[in-house]
């Protein structure tokens, strides 16, 4: 089992876990100010071109949201833990028409059983590698929307409860598990409808979360955990992926890239993380970590298996 202790020094294990309330506001800030942003750049600029790029900003920092919903989950985001769930409810998660209540229950399994049996995350890194034609089906499928459609429709279903039972029960049990999700898309809506330009909510919040926010979320899942060379190693089951100025932008925002650091010590806010990976290589732990040089390293992985293999196999 992994202790930080025996890696860094009590002083240094107090500096990387500190947090800063004034860092988790401007992150939570600085999410929404670049998604309204976006909407605004296609209001005065509207055409094609303006339009696929704000649905990839808006589904970008959709997984922003999500990220910053998970350092939430893990107490991160802010000092008072008050504040905390409220932003990673209100803010982030309700918004995606996730429970962070809920998340945090099952996601410290996936901490505990990392790569492991247990791991309630294990399917989604166990299919890779797959070949190239497999991949590039996931792909449409999730900027078709299907994907997002499969998954949502699924999970509003389930929270409606059983049919057959009286719909009291099942409405009942509805508003419970979703009303979150509800209040906060609609106070969402409310706020678009008060600028004059209602129609964003579906255009530039529904579509980029049906499209690009399932892609990115699945490359995301990739990275994380497909693929590692040791599901006993805690420095080989999880993989940190660096990422260049465009990544961040669409494809890890907020330090999720720093995957490894965030395994190795949960504690660490997610702004810490790229100093904890300076250090863990300062102290040469380098050559034992999971890294990868870019998301298209990555993705050329994930899609390594040969074609007609897996009918050469069965054969």
């Amino acid at each position: 089992m992994f202790a930080a202790r025996s890696i860094f020094t009590p002083d240094e294990l107090l500096m990387l876990k500190r947090k800063s309330d004034l860092r988790g506001a401007w992150m939570v800030f600085h999410a929404w100010a670049v998604i309204f942003t976006a909407m605004a750049m296609f209001v005065w600029w509207p055409n094609p071109a303006t339009f696929l790029l704000a649905v990839a900003i808006i589904g970008a920092r959709q997984l922003g949201l999500a990220i910053l919903a998970h350092d939430a989950a893990h107490g991160l985001l802010f000092n008072s833990m008050r504040l905390n769930d409220f932003a990673g409810s209100w803010l982030t998660d309700n918004l995606l028409f996730a429970d962070l209540y809920a998340y945090r229950t099952y996601h410290l399994i996936h901490h505990r059983f990392t790569q492991q049996k247990n791991d309630p995350d294990l399917g989604l890194s166990a299919p890779f590698p797959i070949t190239r034609e497999s991949l590039k089906r996931k792909i449409i499928r999730d900027l078709t929307g299907q994907t997002a459609y499969k998954q949502r429709v699924a999970l509003i279903r389930r929270s409606f409860g059983k049919p057959g039972e009286p719909w009291s029960t099942r409405l009942a049990k509805g508003w419970a598990r979703l009303h979150g999700a509800i209040i906060s898309n609609a106070v969402l809506l409310t706020i678009l409808a008060l600028t004059g330009h209602w129609w964003l909510y579906p255009v530039l919040w529904m579509v980029p979360y049906f499209t690009f926010f399932s892609m990115v979320e699945r490359f995301r899942s990739i990275a994380e955990h497909s693929m590692v060379t040791d599901h006993d190693d805690p420095f080989r089951n999880t993989r940190t992926t660096y990422a260049n100025w465009f990544a961040r932008a669409f494809l890890a925002p907020y330090f999720v890239n720093y995957h490894l650091e965030h395994h190795l010590v949960i504690a660490v806010p997610n702004y810490n993380q790229p100093k904890m990976h300076a250090m863990l290589l300062a102290k040469g732990y380098g050559p034992r970590m999971e890294i990868k040089p870019g998301y298209g390293a990555i993705l050329s992985l994930a899609a390594s298996k040969p074609a007609g293999s897996a009918l050469r196999a069965a054969a």
